[in-house]
């Protein structure tokens, strides 16, 4: 006997086809956050064929699949709509909408996807997460996540930050979800990502750039700050310039050239910078000292990937 899971046991439609006033029909509390596609609704008016029946909530005639059949029958101006009852609870009515809408028709959105597993996962914690999965159309890997996160979240609580937006306490747990994500598609845009884990999408880019270059997706959390890096040695900028232009694997290649041009900017004299630091006018310094961090987080990080491709070369 096979173990997959199978949610239909627990939301079963009847056989029975009615016909349903259009008018008496309820569109609200779809697991479709943007609500219904005008494009796909245009579709279905122009299609011919006839369209198979809706599946309608029986005790609040909520429709659980089939609303952007139902917007277009409204617009041909039809009177009734083909449909079958669902009879059980407003949870597994949710649970069907999704299963629904991943199995045909307009798919959901990763975000829809990630939406309606946070809700099964609080409205059916007893579902294993491969039976989550099968109905959110996700991995079960990604689904543990979101449990995960959800526990943690509702054991820390969140902060409200000066920008008015609740941001969770422990963020960890959300780059986790990225880095499920990512790896599960790699394919994914930086935006899709943050949008379904909940945070911006220069975190999803650090949680990317982490796992292709063979790092943890978020730093290790430690009871005690570590320790300061000790003080390094000033470096020689105008004899390192000097060893990498006598190299033909730099000087002449298009990145070679391109990564001197930019080392001679990096290697002026402190008397230079600091002519530069006192003539920056006073209406631009926080410009500059933004522009100045940045550039100085961009250099921090591609030293640490060079590192990490030598001592993966080693």
């Amino acid at each position: 006997m096979s173990d997959r899971p199978d949610p239909g046991r627990y939301v079963v439609t009847d056989d029975e086809v009615v016909r349903l006033p259009v008018a008496a029909l309820v569109l609200k509390g779809s697991p479709r956050a943007a609500g219904e596609d005008e494009e796909h609704v245009r579709s279905l008016i122009a299609a011919e064929r006839d369209l198979p029946p809706i599946i309608v909530h029986h005790a609040t005639m909520r429709v659980i699949d089939g609303a952007h059949r139902v917007r277009a029958a409204r617009l041909r101006g039809q009177e009734h709509i083909t449909a079958r009852y669902f009879r059980g609870s407003a949870e597994d009515s949710f649970v069907l909408a999704v299963r629904a809408n991943i199995g045909h028709g307009l798919p959901l959105s990763l975000k829809d996807r990630i939406s309606a597993a946070e809700r099964i996962v609080t409205t059916h914690p007893q579902w294993s997460d491969r039976m989550i999965a099968s109905v959110a159309g996700i991995s079960a890997r990604t689904v543990a996540e979101i449990r995960r996160r959800k526990t943690a979240d509702a054991c820390s609580g969140v902060r409200i930050g000066q920008d008015g937006r609740a941001r969770p306490v422990d963020a960890s747990r959300r780059r986790s979800l990225a880095t499920a994500l990512l790896t599960e598609n790699p394919d994914l845009s930086l935006r899709q990502v943050a949008q379904a884990a909940g945070i911006s999408p220069e975190t999803v880019r650090a949680v990317r750039n982490r796992l292709l270059y063979g790092r943890q997706s978020a730093p290790a959390r430690t009871s005690k700050p570590p320790p300061r890096n000790q003080a390094r040695p000033p470096v020689d900028q105008d004899e390192v310039l000097r060893r990498l232009a006598a190299d033909p694997a730099v000087r002449q290649t298009d990145a070679g050239r391109a990564l001197l041009r930019v080392l001679r900017v990096q290697a002026m004299t402190g008397e230079e910078w600091q002519k530069i630091v006192d003539n920056v006018p006073a209406h631009c310094a926080q410009l500059v000292e933004q522009a100045a961090r940045e550039s100085a987080r961009v250099w921090d990080d591609i030293a640490a990937r060079i590192a990490q491709k030598t001592s993966l070369a080693d």
